[in-house]
């Protein structure tokens, strides 16, 4: 019985030592993801009060947002490579916060998509 109350002691102290960490910095949460622009916008309706938020990581999943459908051009303009955009990732409440400045900001060109970096938000 000891052994097991040993045991169960280890784990609560082994829990409470990582959860303030876990809050400080979220060493899971994404450095960078990238987006286009109904994404975006789906992001924007999803998130539009990240105060609303409960807890301190979001399970980001866009993959249900609808995708918009564009008439490809004959010979389309060469563009940098293109990268397919993450719909499903992990962001701290800061991270959601500051994602949403950057969506609403005009200094990203989301077409036909970007990288973003979010390693400062915090």
């Amino acid at each position: 019985m000891t052994g097991i109350r040993h045991l169960a002691l280890a784990a609560v102290a082994a829990t409470a030592a990582f959860v303030p960490a876990a809050r400080a910095d979220c060493v899971i949460c994404a450095n960078s993801i990238v987006m286009n622009e109904d994404l975006a916008d789906c992001f924007l309706q999803k998130y539009a009060d990240p105060a609303a938020i409960s807890g301190d990581m979001v399970a980001v999943d866009l993959s249900r947002c609808e995708k918009s459908r564009s008439v490809v051009l004959a010979l389309p303009e060469p563009k940098a490579a293109f990268e397919e955009p993450d719909t499903k990732f992990l962001l701290s409440r800061g991270q959601v916060e500051c994602l949403k400045d950057k969506l609403q900001s005009d200094e990203i060109d989301l077409d036909p998509s970007a990288r973003i970096d979010l390693g400062a938000c915090r």
